[in-house]
C-alpha cells in the first residue's frame, strides 16, 4: 500500500523503515529539517539494532522517501499513520496531545474520502473521539479513523515491527478497520494474534500494558527493600516465584528501576486521566509503583554514604547512561538520576556508556564523560553499574587499572559476578540481597546473588 508515517522519532522512524521493508510505499514526514535531511542521506538519527541497514535497503529499493511536510504524493496514500510524540505535559502529569492535533490539521488538506487515519501514538483514553469531533468541526465530515497501538521495545523495535506479538485495531468505522486488516494481512495470515475492538479499548491497551510492566518491576523492587532488611536474596526469590506460569520471570529483576520514554510517562498519564474521570482512588496503586521506582534510584547513593560517610570530593564512575542496553535513549534514565544524586552530594561523577555519551554531554553538563573504559575506572572511589550493557558484564576486574584500597562496586542491575570482583580487591554490593554493608574479599561468597 501507499502510506504516510507522520512523526519520525523512535516510533515513527522504526515504523516507516519496517513498513518499507515489508514492501509498502512509504512517505515519512517530520517538521525537523535536520532529521529529514539525515534520513534522506541514509542515516538514522537514533540507534536501533538493524535499523540502519534496513533503511539503506529501503532507500535503494525506492520504497521510502522523507519530507518536512506533506507532498503531492500524500494525496495518494491509503493510510496515514500518526506516530507523533505525546510527551508529558509541562504543567502536569497528563500527556500533551498538542503535536497530535497539529499533525491532524496539517494532514486534512491531503485526505480523500477513502483515506484512513491510523493512530499509533500513545494517548489518553478518549483522544480518538476528540479527533473525530475536531475533524467534523473543521470539515463537516467524519474521518475514517482507527487506533492501532504500537508495542515496540527499544533495542528490538525493528523486530517487533516486523514480527509483532499482537496486532490491535480499534475503530467504530468498519471500512477503516477493514483497510487496516488488509494492510496487516500477511502478518495476520502468519497467525500473529489479532484483536479488533473499539477506539477507547485500543487506546487503553498500550498504557495498560506499560502500567502492568511498571507494577511488576516495582513489585520485585519492593520485595528487594524487604530482603535488604530481612537478610534474604531477591534474585533467588525472583527465580523461585518466576517458575509459576501465572507470574513468569520476565520483568522480575530488581535493581534501580525502570525508565525510558514510555513506562514512566504512560503510567503518569494513566493516573492523570483516571483522576480526570473521577477515579483517583483507583490509581493509588500506580502512584505507589512510581514511588517505589523513585526510591530505588537513591539506593546506590545511600550505600556509598554508609561506606564512606561523606561523599564530598569522592570520585564516582557510573557505568551506563541509556535507560536500558542496546539503545542510546537517555530519557528518564535511572542511571543518570543515580549520577545526579551523587553529584548533589558533592561527588565528582564520570559517566561511561557505549553509545550515549554525546547526549549526556549535551544534557548533563555537570557530569564528566569518558569513552575509554580503562581510563574511566582509574582512581575511582565508587563504581555503580546502572545499565546492563553486555560490555560491563564481560569486564575482567583483574585487568583494570590500579584501584583504591577502599574502592566500592555497587551492582545496580544484579548482573555481575560479584565474587570475582571481590576477589580482585573490591568491596561489592548487589542490591536486594540482604547486604547492608559492602562485602570484602574474605566475604565474597556471600555477595554472589
Amino acid at each position: 500500500m501507499k502510506i504516510t508515517v507522520i512523526g519520525l522519532g523512535y516510533l515513527g522512524a522504526t515504523t516507516a523503515v519496517a513498513f518499507a521493508k515489508l514492501g509498502h510505499q512509504v512517505i515519512g514526514i517530520d517538521p525537523d529539517e535536520s532529521k529529514v535531511k539525515a534520513l534522506r542521506a541514509g542515516s538514522i538519527p537514533i540507534y536501533e539494532p538493524g535499523l540502519q541497514s534496513a533503511l539503506t535497503q529501503a532507500l535503494a529499493a525506492g520504497n521510502i522517501q522523507f519530507s518536512v511536510g506533506h507532498i503531492q504524493e500524500s494525496l495518494d496514500s491509503q493510510i496515514h499513520f500518526l506516530c507523533v510524540g505525546t510527551p508529558q505535559s509541562k504543567v502536569g502529569l497528563s500527556a500533551d496531545t498538542g503535536y497530535l492535533f497539529q499533525a491532524i490539521d496539517e494532514l486534512l488538506p491531503f485526505m480523500s474520502s477513502e483515506s484512513v487515519i491510523a493512530g499509533k501514538s500513545t494517548v489518553p483514553v478518549g483522544t480518538a473521539d476528540s479527533i473525530i469531533e475536531h475533524v467534523k468541526n473543521l470539515t463537516g465530515k467524519v474521518p475514517n479513523l482507527v487506533w492501532n497501538p504500537e508495542f515496540l521495545q527499544e533495542g528490538k523495535a525493528l523486530e517487533d515491527s516486523l514480527y509483532p506479538n499482537r496486532i490491535v485495531i480499534g475503530s467504530s468505522n468498519q471500512y477503516a478497520a477493514e483497510v487496516l486488516k488488509e494492510f496487516y494481512k500477511a502478518q495476520i495470515d502468519e497467525e500473529i494474534p489479532y484483536v479488533e475492538t473499539d477506539l477507547r479499548t485500543a487506546e487503553l491497551v498500550k498504557v495498560a500494558a506499560n502500567a502492568f510492566l511498571a507494577t511488576k518491576i516495582s513489585f520485585i523492587n519492593l520485595m528487594a527493600e524487604v530482603a535488604e532488611v530481612a537478610g534474604a536474596d531477591t534474585s533467588q526469590l525472583a527465580t523461585a516465584i518466576g517458575f509459576d506460569d501465572r507470574i513468569g520471570s520476565k520483568f522480575l529483576k530488581n535493581g534501580i528501576g525502570y525508565g525510558g520514554g514510555c513506562l514512566p510517562k504512560d503510567l503518569r498519564s494513566l493516573v492523570a486521566r483516571a483522576k480526570e474521570l473521577g477515579l483517583g482512588d483507583s490509581v493509588k496503586l500506580f502512584e505507589q509503583v512510581e514511588a517505589v521506582n523513585n526510591r530505588r534510584r537513591s539506593r546506590p547513593m545511600e550505600i556509598a554514604k554508609q561506606h564512606y560517610g561523606s561523599l564530598f570530593g569522592k570520585k564516582v564512575l557510573v557505568l551506563g547512561a541509556s535507560f536500558k542496553p542496546d539503545t542510546d535513549d537517555i530519557r528518564d534514565s535511572p542511571s543518570l538520576e543515580v549520577a545526579e544524586l551523587f553529584y548533589q552530594e558533592g561527588a565528582i561523577v564520570t559517566i561511561h556508556d557505549p553509545l550515549a555519551l554525546s547526549k549526556v554531554a549535551s544534557n548533563y553538563p555537570t557530569l564528566r564523560t569518558q569513552s575509554d573504559i580503562n581510563v574511566a575506572f582509574e582512581d575511582k572511589d565508587v563504581v555503580v553499574l546502572g545499565t546492563e550493557w553486555s560490555e560491563y558484564k564481560s569486564i575482567d576486574p583483574t585487568e583494570l587499572s590500579t584501584i583504591r584500597r577502599t574502592s566500592l562496586l555497587i551492582d545496580g542491575r544484579n548482573c555481575l559476578d560479584l565474587g570475582k570482583w571481590a576477589s580482585a580487591g573490591w568491596s561489592v554490593v548487589g542490591l536486594g540481597n540482604g547486604l547492608s554493608q559492602p562485602v570484602s574479599t574474605s566475604e565474597s561468597n556471600k555477595a554472589v546473588a
